[in-house]
């Protein structure tokens, strides 16, 4: 029996979603309707202090729902943040059935269409009767806002070893099975101060020795799987002021996490060397953000899409990203996981959309996963 999707309350669960307000540490009110919902559909469900740790309002929602089958359960995961501006949403569903916002927000698509594909796919397996192995959910806050949600749940109450996250643009079909590190940096110039104007040789200006490093580095795409970017810079006092100071920041992102390390290393050197030219220091604070994976066509969670796809006449597209997701927390421990396209346009502009037949796609295909049991 093949699980039927219903378009009806498919789309008022998508539109109760995206009315809700739920810009990243401000997801209390998609916490509490996601609870209600799971709770509906059998779940236990568990609330972290998430909100605390990062000075929000919510934590991220785990559920558990037991299946008839044996097997480690399945995860299946989608933030419940969005970007700005994220307050007041009015969600419309146009006649040729786009989702759109009213243009003066994000639509919020970016990622309650893949939690309402997520709450339909489920509720459908169910109703089929169809057994099914057990499941897990895991809905993060703050994930827009560089994943730092799941980036303090405990996994250990997570039993699956298998994940698919459900946040990404496009045709339902395609999944991310790479992803890059990014590594962020900020570098402090400091010379020293003098008057501009009575004793500009008693100064040793900092931007200018910035200026030095940043004109000897690439920018950009560096190289096929690297880009670099500095993209902020800011110092000076006044100005008729030798400046003392400046502040650059930026980031490297690499699908080689080795390769992200050694550019980060040539920016170091840029600076130490430029500044040291001018008399003046430099130092260097990182921080790794997203940290690189590739998860392997053989593996069983890649293998379980692509049959599941083949089976619904989706064309089952692997391909990696450039951007980040709550994968990454996923795969640091230790769960294997993959990135789903959910039917998403034009994410984090209030050109935002997505249709109810992409929905109802992403929906029968997380029923189809969910009803993939294993072998083992």
């Amino acid at each position: 029996m093949t699980p039927a999707i219903h378009p009806e309350r498919l789309s008022a669960d998508f539109l109760a979603l995206a009315a809700a307000s739920s810009e990243s540490l401000n997801e209390r009110c998609i916490a509490d309707l996601l609870t209600e919902k799971l709770h509906e559909l059998g779940f236990s469900v568990y609330e972290d202090n998430a909100g605390a740790l990062l000075g929000g309002n919510a934590g991220n929602l785990y559920g558990y729902l037991a299946g008839a089958l044996s097997g480690a359960p399945l995860l299946l995961s989608a933030h419940m943040d969005t970007v700005r501006p994220g307050h007041n949403k009015r969600p419309i569903l146009h006649e040729d059935g786009t989702f759109t916002s009213d243009r003066t927000t994000v639509l919020g698509a970016d990622d309650c269409a893949g939690i309402a594909e997520i709450l339909e796919g489920i509720r459908s397996v169910q109703e089929s009767g169809i057994p099914h192995r057990s499941i897990e959910v895991l809905f993060p806050v703050a994930e827009e806002i560089y994943i730092q949600g799941s980036g303090v749940f405990d996994f250990r109450r997570i039993q699956a070893k298998e994940a698919y996250v459900l946040d990404m643009s496009g045709p339902v079909g395609s999944a991310a099975v790479r992803a890059p590190s990014l590594i962020s940096f900020r570098v402090t110039v400091t010379g020293r101060a003098s008057h501009a104007g009575f004793a500009p040789e008693n100064g040793i200006h900092a931007i200018k020795a910035a200026a030095i490093a940043i004109a000897k580095l690439p920018q950009g795409q560096i190289d096929p799987e690297t880009t670099a970017n500095i993209g902020t810079i800011t110092g000076g006092a006044e100005k008729n002021i030798v400046p003392e100071q400046c502040i650059c920041t930026g980031e490297v992102r690499s699908f080689s996490h080795a390769r992200a390390l050694q550019h980060i290393d040539e920016i170091r050197q840029a600076f130490s060397e430029a500044a040291s030219a001018c008399g003046a220091v430099s130092e260097m604070e990182t921080r790794e953000i997203l940290r690189a994976y590739d998860v392997p066509a053989e593996a069983p969670v890649v293998q379980r899409f692509v049959r599941v796809c083949k089976q619904m006449g989706l064309p089952a597209e692997l391909r990696r990203t450039f951007g980040g997701s709550d994968n990454h927390n996923f795969l640091k421990a230790g769960i294997s996981g993959i990135v789903l396209s959910c039917g998403m346009n034009r994410v984090h502009s209030t050109d935002e959309s997505v249709t109810l037949p992409e929905l109802e796609q992403g929906a029968s295909l997380v029923a189809g996963l969910i009803a993939d049991c294993p072998h083992d």
